[in-house]
């Protein structure tokens, strides 16, 4: 299966996740972009990279484990075929704090929004 990962932009141009990106150091950016690899290569990505995250808008999470950081990474599906990042942090405890998950649902919503005016 072949799936395009693409990249969120609020409605004045800001990409969060391409400033998280951005702020990594350059050997985790190459782990990110291997994991995103697998995104778009397999059919199924195993959980210990990629999993739904239950309770929420059909936000899912790319798992990065480099060293002793942990970092998260948010996006959503769109047709089945297209996976958009949202927004990335490093985790920091066991749970996810809430207002990432809400952030990430903001901007699902933001996006089939404006998409949906676009059709």
């Amino acid at each position: 299966m072949s799936r395009i990962v693409t990249f969120y932009k609020t409605i004045d141009g800001r990409c969060p996740i391409q400033y998280f990106l951005d702020s990594l150091p350059s050997k985790v950016t190459q782990k990110v972009t291997w994991i995103l690899s697998l995104l778009e290569d397999l059919d199924v990505v195993p959980s210990s990279y990629f999993k739904k995250l239950v309770g929420t808008e059909e936000i899912w999470e790319c798992r990065i484990q480099f060293g002793s950081n942990a970092y998260r990474i948010f996006c959503f599906f769109v047709d089945n075929s297209v996976i958009v990042l949202t927004h990335g942090f490093i985790k920091k405890s066991q749970k996810i704090p809430k207002y990432e998950i809400e952030k990430a649902e903001a901007y699902r919503r933001d996006f089939l929004e404006r998409r949906k005016r676009h059709e």
